[in-house]
């Protein structure tokens, strides 16, 4: 990416990670919207514009820091309300409506993943065309491959808590789920020492081979 210039380099960052986190907060609500909950529908986040669910500190100041000083990158968008109390079996629909987030980054890995392939089987010339398009779908893997596990760690307020919480029996969800008001505070100290990056990237980077294997 050296080679770039400042609008090209902007580009091949902005469009994987604007798309990764706008589908995986659309999917949030969409799951919800279909099993009862309309909320997310009525307050207009069920869109692809990315500027309904971008969070300015978190979508785009931490990252760019994180990038800066070469650490994990890590960031959120603005979360999709939920109102489980809506929803038809809430315990197990709101497992559902959490799943729904990495989920729809799996989908949009494989897509940036087959479009690769089809770069690759068309031979497009040298350029700047192939060039960027080849660097962004590289990126989208891999943005969409740390969404995906980042956000499935057992850990509230990520998705992969809900998940635990739903799945706990009564009691012991409503014991885990007062520990969210500090989970953010957990996860920057994971951050901060350096041990978030330590425990995913052997999982991301395995993820990464095996779409590149098939590539």
């Amino acid at each position: 990416m050296d080679d770039l210039d400042i609008f090209s380099s902007v580009l091949v960052w902005a469009v994987p990670i604007l798309f990764a986190i706008t589908v995986h907060e659309v999917a949030h609500g969409w799951v919800a919207s279909r099993l009862g909950d309309q909320t997310a529908r009525r307050m207009g986040r069920l869109t692809l514009n990315p500027v309904k669910h971008i969070d300015p500190i978190g979508t785009i100041v931490l990252p760019a820091l994180l990038f800066y000083l070469g650490g994990f990158i890590f960031g959120w968008a603005k979360p999709v309300p939920v109102n489980w109390q809506k929803l038809g079996h809430p315990r197990r629909d709101m497992a559902l409506v959490a799943a729904a987030g990495p989920g729809a980054n799996l989908l949009m890995m494989i897509l940036w993943a087959l479009l690769a392939k089809l770069i690759l089987m068309l031979q497009l010339p040298p350029g700047w065309l192939r060039d960027v398009t080849a660097i962004m779908c590289m990126l989208g893997i891999r943005f969409n491959i740390i969404l995906m596990v980042l956000n499935l760690l057992p850990l509230l307020p990520l998705d992969g808590g809900r998940i635990l919480t739903s799945l706990l029996p009564p009691d012991l969800a409503a014991m885990y789920s007062r520990l969210e008001r500090y989970g953010l505070l957990i996860l920057i100290a994971l951050i901060a020492t350096g041990l978030l990056g330590k425990v995913l990237w052997p999982s991301i980077k395995a993820l990464e081979q095996v779409i590149y294997n098939f590539l």
